[in-house]
């Protein structure tokens, strides 16, 4: 199947959806997101429905929007995070992520971070992607190379057109060797979006604490599961003081140990969830250890804490 030409993705005709439908699905599939109409009241051609494939999650989204928005504060109401892995089908659409601005063009793929703030902008004009919805966690702490979001792969591109034909090979497959397949897909984006030289390069530390967090997040993301990984470790690589990185936090309303056990906790239940899929015999206490943990008590309390189930639980559903 060429992806591009999925009759499945590719229709000659849209229907038109009440905004409220349409913003509801969006949000159901993908989280919280602002759609914002060219004129008040109007419907939105095109469609937001969920497919579910080979283990994988994707978003199917087309629409007539000005714009779709996603803020800081949509981001903190979201308890799941990913890295959006998006394919333009038809039309076209502009990106703000990550201080970097691009238009994606048919055939054309963009990175996207769940943890960012991001505009789609459309201008009233119809636009058609495919988003494959990847495990954040698992995508940065089993990363063997540093990998990029935010910059655009043009579609002629030799490694876009891999994204493309192993996405069309998911669609396609069902659950056999879904496993395999799913490893080979996390692979190929992060070689797709490799960093020069395999490490992305951090700015130099300034003075602002939003520039600082910036680098500590990429730090957390790098180092998420190393023993040092601590409000201590992170102010002496970036040269400050451990009080003034977690003044820095508390401008946030959180604390640095709390960002770094909620990401660890992430990580862990992205990988609980592999294990169901997988009928892996990996036991619980397995995935605390290899996430950062070394109590197993404080691991289940604050994993039920954040997600209101416990980790056997999750397990087992």
């Amino acid at each position: 199947m060429e992806l591009l030409q999925s009759q499945d993705l590719v229709q000659r005709t849209w229907s038109v959806v009440p905004y409220e439908q349409w913003a509801d699905d969006l949000h159901t599939i993908c989280g919280n997101f602002n759609p914002v109409t060219v004129g008040k009241g109007d419907g939105v051609i095109g469609a937001a429905r969920g497919i579910d494939v080979g283990g994988m999650s994707f978003a199917h989204v087309s629409n007539n929007l000005d714009r779709v928005h996603r803020s800081m504060d949509d981001i903190r109401r979201d308890a799941k995070e990913h890295l959006f892995l998006i394919v333009q089908v038809e039309g076209s659409c502009g990106v703000e992520h990550y201080g970097r601005q691009s238009i994606l063009d048919v055939g054309d793929c963009i990175l996207v971070d769940s943890t960012k703030p991001t505009t789609f902008h459309f201008g009233g004009l119809f636009s058609n992607h495919l988003s494959m919805h990847l495990p954040r966690q698992i995508m940065y702490s089993e990363a063997k190379v540093g990998f990029d979001v935010a910059r655009k792969l043009n579609g002629h591109d030799p490694m876009a057109v891999m994204l493309r034909a192993l996405i069309a090979k998911i669609m396609t497959s069902g659950e056999d060797g879904s496993p395999h397949l799913r490893e080979l897909m996390f692979n190929a984006t992060r070689q797709a979006f490799v960093t020069g030289g395999g490490e992305t390069a951090l700015a130099p530390v300034s003075d602002s604490a939003s520039k600082r967090l910036e680098i500590v997040d990429i730090l957390i993301d790098r180092h998420l599961t190393d023993a040092e990984l601590g409000a201590k470790w992170l102010a002496t690589q970036i040269g400050v003081s451990i009080r003034t990185l977690q003044e820095d936090f508390q401008g946030l309303g959180v604390t640095c140990t709390t960002v770094i056990r909620d990401r660890r906790l992430r990580l862990a239940r992205e990988r609980i969830e592999q294990i169901r899929e997988a009928g892996s015999k990996e036991t619980i206490a397995e995935v605390a250890y290899s996430t950062g943990f070394n109590d197993i008590s404080y691991f289940n309390r604050s994993f039920k804490e954040l997600f209101a189930c416990a980790p056997r639980d999750l397990l087992k559903q």
